[in-house]
């Protein structure tokens, strides 16, 4: 596969995510992680933080690129040239789910959806709860990646001051 597109709010990005990163990295020419934003709704981080915490996550992947991108992932997979689209499948009901996200968005645009299980050591890491955790200043450096870890914690703390 030469473009594979991997979406999400990455709101912050976990060591889950991380994985699914690594992983599928390994089965693509150039893998575009995109942070996809609603203009209309706002992030517990703002875009440009999620950006930059996935730039230092991803460093030392040479075929991953990072964008945000404020459109349909249809849109996204078209302008970056993706013949596919990864998405990760905890085991606790996400495939409901990201199953009917595939189904439209093939009917939208012809995108074919990839699904990949997380590894086991990552299945209960969430996005909703490394921001949960560090709303009450508990330790999250063992959920995110640790080269992201402080700009994380930081923009999680700032938003709870905001």
């Amino acid at each position: 596969m030469k473009t594979a597109l991997y979406p999400g709010s990455f709101d912050p990005v976990t060591r889950g995510h991380m994985d699914i990163i690594r992983r599928a990295a390994r089965l693509c020419d150039t893998l575009v992680v995109a942070v996809m934003h609603n203009p209309d709704k706002r992030g517990a981080m703002d875009v440009q933080t999620r950006v930059q915490a996935l730039l230092l996550a991803c460093a030392d992947i040479p075929n991953v690129r990072v964008i945000a991108h404020g459109g349909l992932l249809v849109e996204c997979a078209r302008e970056t040239g993706a013949d596919a689209v990864i998405r990760g499948v905890r085991p606790l009901g996400d495939f409901d789910t990201e199953f009917q996200m595939a189904q439209v968005n093939r009917a939208l645009g012809g995108v074919e959806t990839l699904l990949m299980t997380t590894s086991p050591a990552y299945a209960s890491i969430s996005s909703s709860t490394v921001r949960q955790i560090a709303s009450f200043g508990g330790a999250i450096e063992e959920m995110v990646p640790g080269e992201a870890a402080a700009l994380i914690r930081a923009a999680l703390h700032s938003e709870k001051e905001a």
